[in-house]
């Protein structure tokens, strides 16, 4: 090993602190914009829908680089793709920053979307070192952590955009991507080991993972589940603007309620999922966010479509994905220990890209004379196939056991 090759390589297992803020910043760079949209739609001489392609096709990309970030990292470690895709982050933000035009912004904000590493590695690295349990608790607590910013980001682009126009989000971003950068340098040492196989090689491991039902039980009932909040984020702008006649301010900060939730969520999953198992805390979180939904949905129905029944019900969303993320992400991690990196970040692409197209059907199910009840009806069915699925994960290994078989 050369000495340069040591800055790339082996140190300590990164601090807690630092796996938070690698899931933190794609989040907030994913939300703290949104308040915005409205006037961002009218800056660059477009319509709302188009617009809102910075967020549909921004998941699209996420989904597409989830596939490809976790070979790679098993590959060639966690540390120097988290490097790379960080210094792009950056790059593509200050594009968004000084753009001409819609095609340009449009562009640098699909560039951002490289900072996904951030989410794939940091549950890879929680499952490089520590045991599926464990790695659910860990992730929890992670998560938790993480939580706070989709909270409060929509709550300061919300403010920012007041007070400087959307262009503020962007420079809070920008800040950000350096200040990861230079914590990425000092404080995250490799944790991966490596295949020391090819990229080609590492993608024709995804079989393995494809053929595994678990990892698809796991992997849809959390795509599921998460479905719910992506349609949240495509069509709760519009609710806020459009039916509850919010102002940016006002709805930024009733934006962040799935994120008390979540919170809230990804505590119990710290404290209880080495007690409860994975399965156990996918289905009660999954079963909780469907009761909330179902309750939003007669409640909508019976007239009552206050600001505080839509957001407040919204909660349960977040609380639910919370306890439910962690465990099944777990579980999709330790179908194939080995294949960690992959099976994140396969799993998460497929999460993502369901969400990619939620948000967009959000969009188009909204429209003058609607109200909130299409967005409503669209997260609970979502909640409801998350139930169906780990469902069919329970019963599928209650039949491995009693046949003697091993999960798989």
């Amino acid at each position: 090993m050369t000495p340069d090759s040591r800055f790339l390589d082996r140190r300590s297992p990164p601090h807690i602190m630092t796996l938070v803020l690698l899931a933190g910043l794609p989040a907030l760079s994913l939300n703290i914009f949104l308040p915005s949209l409205p006037a961002m739609a009218s800056h660059f001489g477009v319509s709302y829908s188009t617009m809102q392609l910075s967020l549909s096709l921004y998941l699209v990309a996420t989904a597409v680089l989830q596939i490809l970030v976790g070979p790679i990292s098993d590959m060639m470690g966690r540390r120097p793709v988290m490097l790379a895709t960080t210094a792009i982050f950056i790059l593509a933000t200050f594009g968004a920053l000084v753009a001409p035009n819609y095609g340009v912004f449009l562009v640098c904000r699909l560039l951002q979307a490289t900072m996904t590493a951030g989410l794939v590695l940091s549950r890879a690295v929680v499952r490089d070192i520590v045991s599926q349990d464990q790695a659910a608790s860990m992730i929890g607590y992670v998560t938790m952590g993480m939580s706070i910013v989709p909270m409060v980001g929509p709550v300061i682009g919300g403010a920012l955009e007041e007070a400087w126009s959307w262009h503020g989000s962007f420079v809070l971003l920008l800040l950000g991507g350096l200040g990861l950068f230079a914590l990425i340098w000092a404080d995250m040492g490799e944790t991966a080991q490596r295949a020391g196989s090819g990229f080609a090689e590492q993608v024709r491991q995804y079989p393995e993972l494809l053929k595994a039902r678990r990892f698809w039980g796991y992997c849809l009932s959390a795509a599921s589940a998460a479905g719910a909040f992506y349609a949240y984020l495509g069509g709760a702008p519009y609710v806020g603007s459009e039916v509850f006649g919010m102002d940016p301010a006002t709805l930024g900060l009733w934006f962040g309620a799935p994120a008390v939730g979540y919170m809230a969520g990804n505590y119990l999953s710290g404290r209880f999922a080495m007690r409860l198992g994975v399965n156990r805390m996918v289905l009660i979180g999954t079963l909780f966010t469907t009761a909330g939904l179902l309750a939003l949905t007669l409640l909508t129905l019976a007239g009552f479509t206050a600001p505080a029944v839509f957001f407040g019900s919204i909660v349960t969303v977040g609380l639910g994905n919370g306890v439910v993320l962690p465990s099944a992400n777990a579980g999709m991690l330790s179908v194939r220990p080995r294949l960690a990196g992959s099976a994140s970040g396969l799993g998460g692409a497929f999460m993502i890209g369901g969400g990619a197209a939620l948000s967009v059907l959000a969009g188009a199910v909204l429209g003058p004379g609607s109200g909130a009840l299409p967005l409503v009806l669209l997260m609970l069915a979502s909640s409801v196939m998350s139930v169906v699925f780990i469902l069919w994960v329970l019963a599928r290994e209650r039949s491995l056991r009693r046949s003697g078989g091993l999960p798989g």
